[in-house]
């Protein structure tokens, strides 16, 4: 940031210090360009405003990909991590997924602490009102102080803020998180830019004290023994864990909300916004499964200093009153205090299909739009977006080629495609079953299949990339060892195919004999890595080899990028429905295209004649 004629200056401005706000920043830095962060308040930067955890079922995977990337969600994680859990670690390494229970204020201090020493980023409270556009292309932002602030590039986080509305029962307000104002002069802004807008809505669950608490009727859910960290820099983690628990709703907690029903703002119409299907409140959990006698409710500590717990799984925005009798008709907690009501929160959000797979509008250069103002949900999703929205608008400033993951290469990606071909009509969220390649993609290859693409950027330190380097090396030490060492007319490498031999096992059998070579030394860490990467690659390598072929036989088709002033009306033989969702969308390849809804193999085979015809009349005309 340079000041000149009083007025300051930078190359991008980010706007909102949530987890994708501060992922962005981070991104830009990185890659040698000055940003802005500018938050309504700097006491909130990176904060939890739902569930104090990190990672989860596929958002794990995340965090280990926006580690490999260089970003700092995983690091904030394990240094301030209260529980740490592996989730699924019965089932096959495609599906396992990291989570941890998180101090929440330790973690939104820790982030804010990195933000504030990071190169080339500068912190700043304030709040962008208007977004300033000229012939197509971002030139600045003005502020509600009445700051004019030139700029390269404008980074849009702004989370559920924009013309934010909370609901609590009949009870009504202004606002992005409770006791927050909501920014409502950057929702109209991005509506007189054109940007396509649909309302949403999300909530979030009461917290109580846990001072009468009977947690003898609770059951208890300790972390691992030992913990397994989340970024690839945390070689083991020394932390005292704290327990999380269970209970579960009763027939009396169902009566009250069902005779609540009519009044509550889910149903009464009172809430417009479309709230995410695979988290819905309590109240529309009770409504839609009348049958169920009971669900789980996880109760989780925010921090290692504060007797407040989060109530998993028991999202409302019923009245106070309400709240109340459905807290304490569960067991456990019958004569609990609540410190904080739940809540709904309606906002405006982008629809994501005015978006280049870079993260980009379409319609204006040098504006990116990040987290849950896309339509996602959740602070890893958001975390992920900003990433890839500031080393994209990084690069573009420095003239590189844009960065681009695609769905064979990473969450990331399968995250970004989904949301900018698919678009969403309600919060998006990430599963592993949308992934077509999620035994490719695994969180514990994330450093190998993501760390050397960041490296070519700039985008992580040299003592990352030395030690992916490292890690590879000894995997393909490791591997030959397994593979030239031959016991009973078979390989190790063999031996490690068959599902009741592990590890351990091929090495006993290696030192039953003192002929027999032994297994590459070195830092017993990346021994470790290495041995686990070759067992998973010596189970899966069939299954492995198969996913390769088909991204092969794929890319050739599908990475064929479309030129940015295609005609889809022009097509003749492709279906009216197709051409129109062709023409909203804009899709950038052929790949795109094909997984637009509404579109067939068949319009796909005539769109590809056309484009290829397109490309070899204006070769140059190859889209963004």
């Amino acid at each position: 940031m340079v000041c000149m004629d009083g007025k300051l200056h930078t190359d991008v401005v980010v706007i909102g210090a949530g987890h994708a706000g501060c992922e962005a920043a981070l991104a830009v830095g990185r890659l040698g360009c000055q940003a802005l962060l500018v938050s309504m308040n700097l006491d909130a930067v990176a904060q939890m405003s739902c569930n104090p955890a990190i990672g989860g079922l596929a958002k794990g995977q995340l965090v280990r990909e926006i580690d490999a990337l260089g970003g700092v969600m995983g690091v904030a994680a394990d240094a301030t991590g209260i529980q740490f859990r592996m989730l699924n670690s019965a089932k096959g390494p495609a599906v396992r997924s990291p989570r941890a229970q998180a101090d929440k204020w330790a973690y939104q201090h820790w982030v804010k602490h990195f933000v504030e020493q990071a190169e080339n980023v500068a912190l700043r409270q304030d709040r962008v009102v208007r977004i300033v556009v000229e012939g197509g292309e971002v030139v600045g932002v003005t502020t509600a102080l009445g700051m004019e602030i030139p700029c390269r590039a404008v980074i849009v986080c702004t989370g559920t803020f924009p013309a934010g509305r909370i609901h609590v029962g009949t009870h009504q307000s202004t606002g992005g998180r409770f006791g927050e104002p909501a920014a409502q002069e950057i929702s109209e802004n991005l509506q007189g830019l054109g940007l396509p807008l649909i309302r949403l809505k999300t909530g979030t669950c009461p917290r109580i004290t846990a001072g009468k608490v009977d947690f003898s009727r609770l059951q208890v859910q300790p972390g691992d023994d030992p913990p397994h960290p989340f970024s690839y820099l945390t070689r083991s983690l020394e932390v005292e864990q704290v327990p999380c628990h269970t209970t579960y709703t009763t027939p009396q907690t169902h009566r009250i909300v069902q005779q609540a029903l009519t009044d509550a703002p889910v149903f009464s119409g009172q809430i417009q916004g479309t709230g995410p299907r695979y988290c819905p409140s309590l109240e529309l959990k009770i409504a839609r499964f009348p049958d169920r006698e009971r669900h789980h409710i996880y109760v989780e500590p925010e921090g290692r200093h504060t007797q407040e717990l989060y109530l998993n799984g028991l999202s409302t925005s019923l009245s106070p009153e309400i709240q109340v009798a459905v807290v304490r008709s569960i067991p456990g907690l019958e004569e609990a205090r609540i410190s904080r009501f739940g809540y709904a929160v309606e906002y405006d959000a982008i629809s994501p299909r005015a978006l280049r797979d870079t993260l980009e509008v379409k319609a204006i250069n040098g504006l990116y739009t990040a987290g849950q103002v896309n339509g996602t949900s959740g602070y890893e999703e958001a975390a992920a977006q900003g990433l890839v929205a500031g080393a994209n608008a990084a690069l573009k400033i420095q003239g590189r080629e844009p960065f681009r993951l695609s769905r064979d290469q990473a969450y990331i990606g399968v995250l970004v495609d989904d949301l900018v071909t698919r678009g969403v009509d309600e919060p998006y969220r990430l599963f592993t079953s949308r992934a077509e390649y999620r035994l490719l993609l695994r969180q514990d290859n994330a450093d190998l299949r993501l760390t050397p693409l960041a490296s070519e950027l700039g985008l992580v330190s040299h003592d990352r990339e030395d030690l992916v380097a490292e890690v590879a090396s000894q995997i393909a030490a490791t591997r030959n060892w397994a593979e030239s060492t031959r016991v009973g007319g078979k390989s190790l490498f063999e031996h490690l195919r068959r599902p009741e031999y592990g590890w351990e096992d091929v090495c006993r059998l290696a030192g039953s004999s003192d002929e027999l070579p032994r297994p590459p030394k070195g830092d017993p860490w990346v021994a470790r890595r290495a041995s686990e990467q070759v067992a998973i690659e010596a189970q899966y390598e069939g299954y492995i080899r198969r996913h390769l072929a088909q991204i092969r036989k794929v890319s050739r088709a599908t990475e064929v990028r479309i030129p940015t002033d295609f005609d889809y009306a022009s097509v003749d033989g492709m279906r009216l429905e197709a051409r129109e969702k062709l023409a909203l969308v804009q899709p950038e390849t052929l790949g795109q295209a094909g997984r637009v809804s509404g579109v067939s193999p068949a319009d796909m085979a005539v769109l590809s004649v056309r484009v290829a015809q397109a490309r070899a009349r204006v070769p140059e005309s190859t889209g963004g």
